[in-house]
């Protein structure tokens, strides 16, 4: 019997030097140590000895039990201690390499433009101003010269949510407001979202941007109109832009002009983007209409103001070269990366 103590726990020390994992530790712990296990079984032949023998053999199992245990744990640790080390070599990090830079996002070629207007009639002398984009038909329309029946309400394609409130289909309301609010001198540039029933397509839209702008005191003429919207040309567009004005008609300014700046890629000359004709319509203008002065309560034998509306979209398509105006409202990252 004590050969056989001297076996099992030769054979447990070679077997566990040879262990790699723990689920082999706990198998060789069962093997040896358990209710079925050599030592166990050992221990169940005691009772075939006599009184002398019993307590020595009877030690020396427990000699055994405490080798082979002490065994299990020493290579439990060491195993466990193994494979901290490979994980955290595994997952290391080296503190000194530079970090990963984060994508930054930009601002929208819509934003773009408008802040770039903004920032040059700001330089002008220009106040910043918004409105409400849910406007009393007043404003809308009556304020500007533009009473029930009028031909150019149908123009408009209305969003009403009301027979007296609806979605603003212009910023030219703004100016109403503006001029009831606040005492001439006046000059301030208003951009804003609009609203028309239109269907989409490359050049229409539900909901675009527009900026509208208004100069009232006393004493101003066309040419100041004419002079002002050749300095943001200018600036806008590049030193060598010029500016036309055709006679038009708004029921809101008179005498009215649409405003065309010349090609800013070909110059004048005649090409795919101007169309072969060397101009480019951008913006509607005129002298605020008496009536409209009237109105907002300011006196039109005393004081006189121009007023301009332009398209924030148009604006950016003829800067960027766009074709088509989904693009500015798809969100598409592939077009909108363009723009960093």
């Amino acid at each position: 019997m004590k050969e056989k103590l001297e076996s099992i726990k030769a054979a447990a020390e070679e077997q566990l030097a040879r262990v790699r994992a723990e689920a082999d530790i706990e198998a060789l712990r069962v093997k040896f140590l358990g209710k079925k296990g050599e030592l166990t079984g050992v221990l169940r032949g005691m009772g075939q000895l006599s009184a002398e023998e019993r307590p020595v053999v009877g030690q020396m199992a427990n000699d055994v039990r405490a080798f082979i245990e002490n065994k299990l744990s020493e290579h439990s640790a060491k195993i466990k201690s193994e494979l901290s080390r490979a994980k955290l070599e595994s997952e290391r990090l080296d503190v000194t390499m530079p970090g990963k830079a984060s994508e930054r996002g930009t601002r929208h070629p819509l934003a773009k433009v408008e802040y770039e207007m903004c920032d040059i009639f700001r330089s002008m002398g220009f106040d910043i101003t918004e409105g409400p984009e849910v406007e009393y038909d007043y404003y809308n329309f009556q304020a500007l010269n533009i009473p029930e029946n009028h031909p150019a309400r149908d123009t408009q394609d209305t969003f009403y949510i009301t027979n007296n409130i609806l979605l603003r289909s212009q910023t030219s309301g703004v100016q109403v407001h503006t001029m009831e609010n606040t005492k001439p001198p006046i000059r301030v540039v208003a951009p804003g979202r609009v609203y028309r029933s239109d269907a989409v397509d490359a050049t229409h839209s539900p909901m675009f941007h527009q900026m509208e702008g208004l100069v009232v005191d006393r004493g101003i003429t066309m040419g100041d109109l004419k002079g002002m919207l050749e300095v943001f040309a200018q600036r806008m567009f590049g030193e060598d832009t010029k500016v036309r004005f055709r006679p038009h008609h708004f029921p809101f300014t008179e005498p009215s002009a649409e405003v065309d700046i010349s090609c800013f890629v070909c110059g004048g000359k005649g090409c795919r983007v101007c169309k072969g004709e060397g101009w480019i319509e951008i913006l509607g203008a005129g002298m605020v209409h008496p009536n409209v002065l009237r109105m907002s309560g300011i006196d039109p034998e005393v004081y006189s103001g121009f007023a301009f509306g332009m398209g924030i979209e148009r604006i950016a398509m003829r800067r960027y070269g766009i074709d088509d105006m989904r693009l500015l409202y798809e969100n598409d990252v592939r077009f909108l990366s363009q723009f960093k």
